[in-house]
């Protein structure tokens, strides 16, 4: 274990470069599990780098899953937005709020046949 070090708040940048930061940094013995991001949507539906959201999952030393999000945006205005939220597994697992990221640490268990066409019956 060693000691985590991240920030929650926000920041929001200005038209001429002012910035508002409300950010206060938080410190906690645990290690890094896994990491992932998913870009926003553009205009055309696309994936874009303008706006998206960066997910890291720790497990402290105490044992509790804790995901500090970071909701980000390169547009002028909008804010970055930083928090820490305590998970359960089922959280990282199908159909939790965390699946993907919960894939990434290899916390989620594969797919079921059921599973897939019970998805797909939702989308149609």
């Amino acid at each position: 274990m060693s000691t985590i070090k991240v920030f929650v708040g926000s920041v929001v940048a200005g038209s001429s470069g002012q910035t508002n930061d409300s950010r206060r940094e938080v410190r906690f013995e645990g290690e890094e599990l896994a990491r992932r991001t998913e870009y926003g949507a553009g205009r055309e539906g696309g994936i874009t780098d303008t706006r998206g959201v960066a997910e890291t999952l720790y497990k402290t030393a105490d044992g509790r899953l804790i995901i500090y999000v970071e909701d980000w945006s390169r547009w002028q205005g909008e804010p970055d937005v930083y928090r820490l939220v305590e998970v359960a597994e089922a959280d990282l697992d199908v159909g939790g709020h965390f699946e993907d990221l919960g894939r990434k640490a290899g916390m989620c268990r594969p797919l079921t046949l059921d599973d897939v066409l019970e998805q797909e019956g939702e989308a149609a």
